[in-house]
């Protein structure tokens, strides 16, 4: 058969070259190792409070701050909560130590005061001015506040009670904070949530305050996270 030659053979061989090019096999790329997701740093929050929140009595791992930490990881928020609870601690006595109970770094503290100046029939004028102080040296350090309440015992009389239980919707109010009106819902007054003394949670008591505290300090994490 007469050899091909000229611009025939050219294209077969053009073609030839293609189609091994095609059959061979692509180049894999470098395989690189996958990368952990970025880890945010927890958001630190502080409960400054009173033996409330400190745990009178109970072992650490049954405080508020311990068992309220428990409770937001297993909602899937990272957050630790630092226990900055003084029994019979007044509004005072938190205002006083206040720069070292909140550290530089915290992103926002929950207040829970003013129960033991209840108890001892202190001048509310006198709780609401250390409050509202505690509240606006926190917020001159760029720290947001959420608001634990107390409610008056009523054997203190109509005057007491009123001028104590507006203290805290006045200072959220005034303030623009989250309020959680009564620290004690649905303890207080229930004898099997509490120590012998009648006043300060057990255990169990404590989980009860975490459960209805909840859907407010989540609401108060939502606002440190917008910020």
């Amino acid at each position: 058969m007469k050899r091909q030659s000229g611009p025939f053979m050219t294209i077969i061989f053009a073609c030839a070259a293609a189609l091994a090019a095609l059959a061979a096999p692509l180049p894999t790329r470098a395989q690189t190792p996958s990368q952990p997701p970025t880890q945010t740093k927890p958001i630190r929050l502080v409960a400054l409070g009173d033996s409330l929140s400190a745990g009178y009595n109970l072992p650490q791992e049954a405080a508020f701050p311990v068992v309220l930490e428990k409770a937001l990881k297993a909602k899937g928020h990272n957050v630790e909560v630092a226990n900055a609870g003084v029994s019979g601690d007044t509004s005072s006595g938190g205002l006083d130590r206040l720069d070292w109970s909140v550290p530089d770094g915290t992103d926002g503290v929950i207040l829970e005061l003013g129960a033991n100046d209840m108890l001892r029939g202190l001048d509310p004028a006198g709780t609401r001015k250390n409050l509202e102080t505690i509240v606006e040296r926190l917020k001159s350090r760029n720290i947001p506040v959420m608001l634990a309440g107390m409610y008056a015992s009523r054997n203190l009389g109509p005057d007491y009670v009123q001028k104590f239980d507006s203290i805290y919707p006045d200072i959220a109010k005034k303030y623009d904070l989250v309020l959680y009106p009564f620290f004690l819902d649905g303890v207080a007054g229930e004898k099997s949530l509490n120590l012998s003394d009648g006043m300060h949670p057990t255990a169990k008591g404590v989980e009860v305050i975490v459960e209805r505290i909840l859907p407010s300090v989540e609401s108060f994490l939502a606002r440190i996270s917008q910020r």
